[in-house]
């Protein structure tokens, strides 16, 4: 494949700007690339100077440090989408820079099922294998065919198919084993025409008061960004709970004795677990929608968000987060695990602490 030269890096971009959460400092080099080709490129430019790289997407379910990242931060902007029918479907092909609600979107509009209950989620289409985006009982997962990407180890282009990924619950090879290894530049999908039976409580109340006996996706899309409306968990500038990366907690997976010691509202997983809400959890621990601390707090229509009140540093995020895991960890004995990705935080005693399992 032809090689190409990257334009030159800018220097001390701010990053903030360019997060949902709107925290974080300034990227030492910040370059924007819109091909692999160009991708390929920017890698050999920051291996040559042994700088480090950091890939940046549409910002939503990251927490920058507030000294910033001190090597290049690579902007994905690959765009793109092609439909390829099929009689009971089709494949569809996504650059990494595509928006993922547009795509969803789309997706939806030609009466195609796998991705309606995914609707609403910020970001680009790049970030989504990274970290197996999931909601309303829909994972990602369910329908990606491969993942198409440059292998920093041989800055070459390769394709990984589904089942190469590690998937597992808001996990996968690209955040676990394999992080950073993998600059995501394009996604394919295999969606369906059959619509599955929505499973999720919300959902099902949702249809039984609109009676929809048997909702379309377009329904069923149409009830998810109502609810994450409701929710605050869609973008919106007019909005004071906006600025958050989503859930900042994943809904913990546990035994079922220990669901039934907790006496919590749950969902049976494959394997005999089941699955608690985080919210609950957090509720109970003694933090309320809308509570703050300073420049941060919990949104005022979820507990599961962590919100920039205006003005706040990530350093006040990850002291109000390990606040809340301390305190669900003493009360219920659960270790919540984060969501979101840390950037230039790697030695952060706080996000150890958040990352692990247990206390």
């Amino acid at each position: 494949m032809a090689s190409a030269s990257p334009p030159v890096p800018e220097r001390n971009v701010p990053l903030a700007p360019l997060t949902t959460l709107a925290v974080g400092g300034h990227a030492r080099w910040y370059l924007r690339v819109r091909t692999a080709v160009e991708v390929r490129a920017a890698h050999r430019w920051a291996f040559e100077r042994r700088a480090p790289l950091f890939v940046l997407g549409g910002g939503s379910n990251i927490v920058i440090a507030d000294d910033g990242f001190p090597g290049l931060v690579l902007h994905v902007a690959i765009d793109g989408v092609t439909v390829t029918k099929q009689d009971d479907g089709a494949i569809v092909e996504a650059g990494a820079g595509e928006p993922w609600d547009l795509l969803v979107a789309r997706i939806v509009a030609d009466g195609y099922a796998g991705v309606e209950c995914l609707s609403g989620i910020p970001g680009y289409v790049g970030g989504t294998p990274i970290q197996n985006v999931g909601a309303y009982g829909q994972e990602v997962s369910q329908t990606i065919a491969a993942v198409h990407a440059v292998d920093a180890r041989s800055n070459e282009i390769v394709t990984i198919p589904s089942d190469a990924c590690g998937f597992s619950y808001r996990q996968s090879r690209f955040k676990q084993e394999d992080a950073g290894r993998f600059i995501v530049c394009g996604v394919t999908f295999r969606v369906r025409r059959d619509v599955s039976p929505v499973t999720y409580p919300d959902l099902v109340a949702w249809m039984e008061r609109h009676q929809l006996a048997q909702p379309g996706v377009e329904d069923i899309r149409a009830a998810v960004l109502h609810i994450r409306r409701g929710k605050g968990m869609v973008l919106d500038p007019t909005d004071a709970d906006t600025r958050s990366v989503g859930s900042f907690f994943m809904n913990p997976i546990v035994a079922a004795s220990t669901q039934a010691a907790l006496d919590a509202p749950s969902f049976p997983m494959a394997d005999g677990r089941v699955k608690i809400p985080a919210a609950w959890l957090i509720e109970r621990a003694g933090f309320t929608k809308g509570c703050a601390a300073g420049a941060v707090g919990l949104s005022s229509k979820h507990p599961l968000a962590i919100v920039n009140r205006g003005g706040a540093r990530a350093s006040d995020v990850l002291d109000f987060a390990v606040r809340i895991k301390r305190a669900v960890l003493d009360r219920h004995g659960v270790a919540l695990r984060p969501e979101p990705m840390f950037v230039g935080l790697d030695d952060d005693p706080r996000v150890r602490f958040l990352q692990r399992d247990t206390d």
